[in-house]
């Protein structure tokens, strides 16, 4: 009997001094919560500047757009008088905001050094989404009924539209190539574009997955990976044929995902209130992490040269929205 008591004993000690051997750390560590000031309602995408670091965030429930500085973590500016701003995307080589407008149909630009003014496309109705070539001169932005946009970024004119069979919600540009892979989720389907030939060149359809919002590339395992919302899961897709990989449960209400890929991790925000953190293993994925979050923050933004990920939250009855600053872990 004495000797099994100093074994336990012994065991509870080896605990005690390092408590990572019971239990995994946690994958994000919050640093900080960064105040946005009086901001009400729905907040939508972000965007980084890394010349100035700072982080534009679309306030669409207060029709304005919120300029945090990174450097100091504080709000130095917001533009005022846009129309439900949602998608937003910063062009380095013509130092220019576009901001996407969903009540009418605009996109907006400004001029990166004082944020003035420099012009408006019209698009018609519902601009959403906002992602940047800037190697090819241009800016794609989902909108309507079921259209991508693509705007020269030296005219700032709209070039051509392309259509899609429904409206289009989070998209990405692929890297290596000429692609563009579009979540269609009215249309139960995931939408392969050429970007050179500016038209739809494959229809991955996502059977009994439904509402796919969020989306990102993954390179190092050239698959697509596409978070659902009806049921909650991811669906990793092979990016050459658009099979179904592997599909695995997530938290619900999602809106945003990215690949980690020094760490090879993907984060989903959700707006029921948590981070899924997943590693991924020879194309296997574990959920390594469901951190805690608030209510609605579903929107984010992991931004690779910062080594950070950061979550738009909601102002609550006792806490004003704020910007959470998310560190991982290795």
């Amino acid at each position: 009997m004495r000797h099994v008591l100093l074994m336990f004993g012994v065991a509870l000690l080896l605990l005690s001094a390092n408590p990572l051997q019971a239990a995994e750390a946690a994958p994000l560590v919050l640093e900080v919560k960064i105040p946005l000031g009086t901001v009400r309602g729905r907040i939508d995408h972000l965007v980084f500047d890394t010349t100035r670091q700072y982080l534009y965030v679309a306030e669409l429930g207060n029709d304005g757009v919120g300029v945090v500085d990174l450097k100091q973590n504080k709000v130095v500016r917001t533009l005022t008088g846009l129309h439900e701003p949602q998608g937003i995307g910063y062009v380095k080589s013509t130092d220019t905001l576009y901001v996407a407008n969903a009540a009418d149909g605009a996109v907006r630009l400004f001029r990166g050094a004082d944020l003035a003014p420099v012009g408006e496309i019209a698009l018609g109705q519902d601009a959403d989404n906002v992602r940047v070539d800037d190697a090819a001169h241009r800016v794609y932005v989902g909108y309507g009924s079921g259209a991508l946009a693509v705007i020269d970024t030296a005219t700032r004119t709209k070039l051509a539209d392309i259509p899609l069979k429904a409206h289009p919600e989070s998209f990405q540009l692929e890297r290596a190539g000429q692609r563009i892979f579009i979540n269609v989720p009215d249309a139960h389907e995931i939408a392969v574009v050429d970007r050179a030939a500016n038209r739809v060149v494959a229809n991955w359809t996502t059977d009994a997955l439904r509402a796919n919002f969020p989306l990102a590339i993954d390179d190092a395992s050239h698959h697509v990976v596409a978070v659902f919302r009806h049921p909650a899961r991811v669906g990793v897709f092979g990016a050459e044929d658009g099979r179904l990989v592997t599909s695995f449960e997530t938290c619900g209400d999602s809106d945003d995902v990215f690949v980690d890929s020094r760490r090879r991790r993907l984060y989903v925000t959700c707006g029921e209130g948590f981070v899924d953190v997943f590693a991924e293993e020879a194309g296997a994925y574990r959920r390594m992490g469901h951190v805690g979050s608030s209510a609605g923050a579903r929107t984010s933004l992991f931004v690779a040269d910062l080594d950070r990920l950061l979550l738009a939250v909601r102002a609550t009855a006792t806490a004003p929205a704020s910007i959470w600053v998310f560190r991982p872990e290795s």
